[in-house]
């Protein structure tokens, strides 16, 4: 990557009428590509070689993430480095309109990945609001109970928790759902329910976005349908799961499911084989691999899909190694004022904080 300096900041209209020379002949030595040029009120770079070009080349070094653009509006872009990009102004006119939401994304991927040229100038990440990869899930969010060891261990230490029958590991994998309205992105709080909950935990967990839709699909084939990897945190009402005997409610609360920061594409990651760690307070609570997965996720998109048709957009919660709030005597729970933070080797970090 060339060297990284600081681009002067036009006026906004001029950024506007110059923002269709934003793609190039990507691919073609010798020709120079147009700089594209956004007044966003915010920094940005400038790069004298192309950030990606995804056609017949490896998709190595970008993400995908929501941001919020300065109208306010939910816009998909392409992250290199520490700048991000438009992806719609990566597209030809043609194939903007199959990127309107990260979902969209997702499901026309293969139609326009290799049409995605990006150069120029990016905004600088510091800049943008993160939002969720995919703020507003049209598809489920299937999460997966007991799937490490050393939880089942500390599991069988709640003796009342519901759902527990026996302290040994499943011998299926346990699947639950969470509300689509419970996401919420990078930076955001986790809304204590007073009233209704004292006891709320924290969960740190892989989540696999699926890609390309299914049904009856072998383990030799999953990772297929998978498009790629974020972060995400189960954030659990403990009381209510043993209140109401089960685990929508408790794992469903508005807040309840923070994610992001970014979607990694499936092809840059091996997802299982990743370290995944969470501090609370800058305390290190949470320290597991995501190879010490009792249920690996070829065999979880195997069992889900027996039945259920996996769509593009789903989200599926691949459960947490030891080290939740519950699994301490006496429990730390999260409290109004702490800190989350979660990451994920290859990655990155996912922070939010408890109001």
């Amino acid at each position: 990557m060339a060297s990284i300096m600081t681009a002067a900041r036009p006026c906004f209209a001029s950024a506007m009428k110059a923002s269709h020379h934003f793609r190039s002949s990507i691919g073609h030595r010798g020709l120079s590509a147009p700089r594209s040029v956004f007044n966003m009120s915010q920094r940005r770079k400038q790069s004298s070689a192309p950030v990606a070009s995804l056609s017949g080349k490896p998709d190595h070094g970008f993400k995908l993430a929501t941001f919020q653009s300065i109208k306010g509006e939910d816009e998909v872009g392409i992250i290199r480095g520490n700048s991000i990009w438009f992806l719609k102004d990566a597209l030809k006119t043609p194939m903007k309109n199959l990127a309107d939401d990260m979902t969209a994304v997702i499901r026309n991927w293969d139609l326009i990945k290799d049409s995605i040229h990006v150069t120029g100038e990016g905004i600088d990440l510091s800049d943008v609001k993160l939002q969720a990869p995919i703020p507003r899930p049209a598809g489920t969010i299937m999460c997966i109970g007991k799937n490490y060891l050393d939880h089942v261990k500390e599991v069988d230490t709640w003796k009342t928790a519901p759902g527990i029958t026996q302290p040994e590991a499943p011998k299926h994998p346990i699947v639950f759902t969470k509300a689509s309205q419970s996401v919420v992105g990078p930076g955001a709080a986790i809304k204590y329910p007073h009233g209704w909950s004292d006891h709320v935990d924290y969960e740190a967990e892989l989540a696999v976005i699926i890609g390309k839709p299914g049904r009856g699909i072998s383990k030799e084939d999953a990772f297929d349908h998978i498009f790629g990897y974020t972060i995400l945190n189960d954030v659990t009402a403990r009381e209510v799961q043993k209140r109401h005997q089960q685990w929508f409610l408790g794992k469903s609360c508005d807040t309840f499911c923070p994610m992001g920061p970014w979607i990694v594409p499936a092809s840059q990651l091996d997802g299982q084989n990743l370290s995944l760690q969470c501090w609370i307070n800058d305390e290190l609570r949470q320290d597991g691999r995501t190879s010490d997965m009792i249920f690996s996720i070829a065999e979880l998109i195997e069992t889900i899909s027996v039945g259920i048709t996996l769509q593009p957009g789903d989200i599926l919660a691949t459960g947490t190694p030891s080290g939740v709030g519950s699994g301490f005597n006496p429990p730390r729970h999260l409290k109004p004022g702490d800190k989350v933070r979660i990451k994920i080797e290859g990655i990155g970090e996912l922070h939010n904080h408890v109001v």
